[in-house]
């Protein structure tokens, strides 16, 4: 996915829950203005940026959503595709213009505001030249300097997980696995994906996009370009005496910006769905607390640091291609899209397309301690960082519940799991898992529902564990079972 022309313009009780109540009021008028924007946008990500049908929309990215969405789903209307304009359009009211989503090449798919009309597409930020999209992923190299070794033993071990994965009863009573992908000393040995999916198909990372954002940063801090523990991350929190000016990179990044961010910062439909832009919303609360002491999960977090590095740079094409060409690129990741509000702010805390493969290679570059390739990408220690607890935690007091780190959960506490073991996790079933201790990249993507049941990500992972160890000393006896019989032939 190289772009030619880039000048001008779970099953666990205490694992993160997804929260009902959303920021702002809920009138009647803005639940519907909410959710043809969600349509829309969803729908335009789907066919333009996924390619995929609108059967497989509505059953996928449509159907068991947000149950607080499903009412005022079935009063907009049907979402108009249009291929030439790349746009969606969903009316929600008579006389009011319709939420419009807009594709454009190496952006996705961008919202414009409630209330805007169809030329307001032209303020969108645009590259000049076509992106090229879908690349084929065929290699089983997921890692850089890979010895490629035979790799049945693990397949016949894990293939019993695999397969369960997909039956909808396992590892959680109706969930919906897409893909599962599992990844050993930077080699593929595991892959399977739902009918409609494979190897190049793109599906929304939702909370997955946060890991994706701390890499970023960690790419940006290795060239200078941010400073972790500087403070005044936004220009909108250094006016006068304000306090939210002591807020920093590590603050935002580990959840702990003591910003005001609704019952629990996960629900941010007015960025999400309302086309609203991130300096409009993520920028705009007041401290509820000192930055640095308490955790509360927060998308607005999240969207910061990103703004942040925004600011930083002073150059929005720079800005744009960074993500791209100082980090994905490099690792091989080439079907994957960060989408922008329509002010051009990445909204990568949720907002971002990415396969199963590239995803493994996110993970696969951690567990290369950020270099490939011989190039050092992520800053020296950034591992560190991500996967170890920051000052203020979850409460933890449930023995089966998660920690943070820097924008990645931690698994240190399940029996049969590493203490190692640390996470990207997104809603509707989106999980990263990585287990240094055995060179190990777990992907599971899913389109589970808001009120079904969550894939149980650690048993999943606990029993892949499990299926690579006994691989291992299979291959381990069957290479000393060869030299015997190759001993007493020589004999």
């Amino acid at each position: 996915m190289r772009w030619t022309v880039l000048s001008a313009l779970v099953g666990v009780l205490a694992f993160p829950s997804i929260a009902t109540a959303q920021e702002g009021g809920e009138t009647e008028i803005m639940q519907k203005a909410l959710a043809a924007g969600y349509k829309a946008l969803f729908t335009c990500s789907a066919t333009f940026t996924a390619d995929q049908s609108r059967a497989e929309i509505d059953f996928n990215e449509l159907d068991g959503i947000y149950t607080d969405y499903r009412e005022p789903m079935r009063t907009v209307s049907e979402a108009k595709i249009n291929d030439r304009q790349r746009s969606v359009a969903v009316r929600y009211k008579k006389g009011e213009p319709p939420r419009i989503a807009v594709w454009r090449s190496g952006f996705g798919c961008s919202l414009l505001p409630i209330g805007a009309d169809p030329s307001a597409s032209d303020w969108l930020p645009r590259f000049s030249g076509e992106v090229s999209r879908l690349q084929r992923d065929v290699s089983t190299a997921i890692g850089s300097d890979v010895k490629l070794i035979d790799t049945s033993f693990y397949q016949q071990r894990t293939e019993p997980s695999v397969s369960f994965a997909f039956d909808g009863q396992t590892y959680g009573r109706g969930t919906r696995t897409s893909a599962v992908v599992i990844v050993k000393d930077g080699q593929l040995v595991a892959e399977r994906y739902a009918r409609g999916i494979d190897a190049t198909t793109p599906q929304r990372t939702w909370s997955v996009a946060k890991s994706l954002t701390a890499t970023i940063i960690g790419a940006a801090l290795e060239q200078g370009i941010m400073d972790l523990d500087y403070p005044a991350l936004v220009k909108a929190w250094t006016a006068g005496g304000d306090p939210r000016r002591e807020i920093t990179l590590r603050d935002v990044l580990q959840m702990a910006s003591g910003l005001d961010s609704g019952v629990t910062g996960s629900r941010t439909d007015r960025t999400y769905f309302g086309g609203a832009r991130v300096i409009d919303t993520a920028l705009v609360n007041p401290l509820e607390i000192t930055p640095g002491e308490r955790f509360k999960y927060a998308n607005y977090d999240t969207l910061a640091a990103m703004r942040g590095l925004r600011e930083a740079m002073d150059d929005d094409q720079r800005y744009w291609r960074f993500p791209y060409t100082d980090l994905l690129w490099k690792i091989g990741a080439l079907n994957t899209t960060l989408e922008t509000d329509w002010g051009g702010d990445f909204v990568s805390s949720s907002q971002v397309w990415m396969t199963a493969r590239d995803m493994a290679r996110l993970g696969q570059l951690y567990l290369q301690d950020g270099v490939w390739a011989g190039e050092r990408i992520l800053k020296e220690g950034w591992v560190d960082f991500v996967s170890s607890p920051g000052p203020a935690q979850p409460d933890r007091t449930d023995p089966d519940s998660l920690g943070y780190g820097g924008s990645f959960w931690l698994l240190d506490r399940f029996d049969g799991i590493p203490s190692d073991t640390y996470a990207g996790i997104g809603n509707r079933g989106q999980y990263m898992v990585i287990v240094p201790s055995h060179g190990l990249v777990i992907v599971r993507r899913g389109f589970d529902t808001a009120d079904g049941g969550r894939f149980d990500i650690v048993a999943f992972t606990r029993d892949v564990i499990a299926g690579i160890d006994q691989g291992q000393t299979d291959m381990l006896d069957a290479q000393m079972q060869a030299s015997q019989a190759e001993a007493e032939y020589n004999d």
